[in-house]
C-alpha cells in the first residue's frame, strides 16, 4: 500500500475525474492570479508538476526591437544584403 508523503504548510488540492485542480485561495492571493489568466503546466519530473503563469504582452513588437529609438537609417538594400550574407 502507497502512502502519502505528507507536506505540512503547503496548500493541497485533488485532481478531479476530468484532471482538473483548483488554485487554492491563498496561493492565488500570493501571485495575483485573475479569473481567465492562461497558464503553463510542466512535467518537472516524474513526481512533481510546475505551474507558471503564462504572460501575455501588450507591445510584442516593443518587446523585440526596444523602446529606444534607431539613431542610423538602414536602406532596405543594405539590410538585405547583411542578410544574405549570413
Amino acid at each position: 500500500m502507497l502512502y502519502p508523503i505528507l507536506v505540512f504548510n503547503m496548500p493541497k488540492t485533488k485532481v478531479t475525474e476530468k484532471f482538473q485542480i483548483t488554485i487554492p485561495k491563498e496561493v492565488r492571493e500570493e501571485v495575483d492570479l485573475k479569473p481567465g489568466e492562461v497558464v503553463v503546466v510542466e512535467k518537472v519530473s516524474g513526481q512533481e508538476l510546475r505551474v507558471k503563469r503564462f504572460r501575455m504582452i501588450k507591445d510584442p513588437l516593443s518587446m523585440l526591437v526596444g523602446k529606444k529609438p534607431f539613431n542610423r537609417h538602414v536602406p532596405i538594400e543594405e539590410f538585405e544584403e547583411k542578410a544574405e550574407a549570413r
